[in-house]
This record gives C-alpha cells, sequence and structure tokens, in this order.
C-alpha cells in the first residue's frame, strides 16, 4: 500500500528495538527501550505558510532519523508498524 501524508506529517518505518544490553544480556519486553530511530518511507508537501505557499521539508525519502520517544501515532501499514509525526517531531537526521 502506497501512503501519502498530508501538510507537514511524516511516515517512519521504526528501526528495530534493542533486544540486548551493552553486557550481551538479553532484555526482557518490560525493560526494552521504545525506539527512537527510524527510516524516512514518505513525506507530506510541508507546512502551509501564512502567504498561502509550502514551507520545504527539511527531511527526504530515506533519511535515518532520531524522533521524540512519544510523538507520532503508530498505526499498522500492510501488516508493518510504522509511526505518523509532524516534522517538528523530529529531531536529528542520522548519518
Amino acid at each position: 500500500m502506497k501512503i501519502r501524508p498530508l501538510g507537514d506529517k511524516v511516515v517512519v518505518q521504526v528501526l528495530e528495538k534493542e533486544d540486548k544490553s551493552a553486557g550481551g544480556l538479553y532484555l526482557p519486553d518490560s525493560a526494552q527501550k521504545k525506539p527512537q530511530t527510524g527510516k524516512v518511507i514518505a513525506i507530506g508537501d510541508g507546512r502551509l505558510l501564512d502567504d498561502g505557499k509550502r514551507a520545504p521539508m527539511s527531511v527526504k525519502v530515506g533519511d535515518k532519523v532520531l524522533f521524540s520517544k512519544y510523538g507520532g501515532n503508530e498505526v499498522q501499514l500492510d501488516g508493518e508498524e510504522v509511526t505518523i509525526l509532524d516534522e517538528d517531531q523530529i529531531y536529528a537526521i542520522l548519518n
């Protein structure tokens, strides 16, 4: 299924959460942190400005991003969990 977000919305495919600690111990689900990184799979046209123009998006499809831990809405898309965020809930592009 194709998805085209509206306005300044960004669809992010969440990257796998860590199931192992830095010391090599496997963590139960209750101890795992909520993932905050993902890959951008779709972007909107940009935020609508007061003059009727659209602000350009600062991310593009394919970017790996760091986003707000509890931001956005998680939805199922073709059996895969994705997160729909506002552009301002994305903190950084990871290289």
